[in-house]
Formats: structure tokens, sequence, C-alpha cells
């Protein structure tokens, strides 16, 4: 099992392309931790309003009585990849992480089965 900051730690070095990461809980919007970005990429900032797609995906999917689980969520922007996965067991309920990737550095597919290795192994 690993910490907040062991995962991001290993979310940075382990997929190509990550420009920032980030462990958010999205009923307070506050992110536990994170490690990267700068200062056109403000991850505090981007966390609290990621928070609000997650958790409208929820109330959609709740009001339309699907019955799945949100594996992912990816936002695709001209020059970046928006990359949202929720952390499922019984530790990381209401977490998610959050990572952000340079598009032309990055392979999308890695990047989402690096992120569900990590999630497997996050502790919180």
């Amino acid at each position: 099992m690993a910490s907040v900051e062991v995962s991001l730690k290993e979310i940075m070095t382990a997929v190509e392309g990550a420009l920032g990461a980030a462990v958010v809980d999205y009923s307070s919007g506050m992110a536990l931790g994170t490690l990267g970005g700068g200062k056109d990429l403000d991850l505090t900032i981007a966390a609290a309003g990621n928070t609000d797609v997650i958790r409208n995906k929820v109330r959609t999917m709740e009001m339309l009585g699907l019955s799945g689980r949100i594996e992912d969520i990816l936002i695709t922007l001209g020059t970046q990849y928006h990359l949202m996965r929720l952390v499922t067991g019984r530790s990381g309920s209401g977490l998610f992480l959050y990572l952000v990737l340079d598009k032309s550095r990055s392979n999308l597919a890695m990047a989402r089965h690096q992120l569900k290795r990590i999630e497997d192994q996050l502790e919180v």
C-alpha cells in the first residue's frame, strides 16, 4: 500500500507526459496532495473545479438510474488531457485521482492503465 505522497510521485514518474497530479476529496473539493503543475496549472483550483464534474456525473447517473460505477472521466483540451479516476475500496471512498497530461507526449491508454495500478495501491 502507498501513501498519497508516494502515489503522487509514482504517477509523475511512471506516466509519460504527466504535468501534474492530485488526490482530491470530492465531497469537499480539497486536494489531499498535489505534485507538479505550475503558474499555468494551479492544481488546487483545478481539483476544486473538477470536483463539480465528478459530483454532477454521479448525480446524473443517479437520476438516470444507472447502476454502474464511474471508472474515469476524460476531458480533452487542445494540448492536454485531464483524467479523473475515482478511487474505489474502503480507504478511498469519496476520493479521485486527478492527472494532467501533455497531449503530445503521452499515451492515453498507458496513462489510464498506470493510474488504475496506482489507485489499487493507494492507502489513505
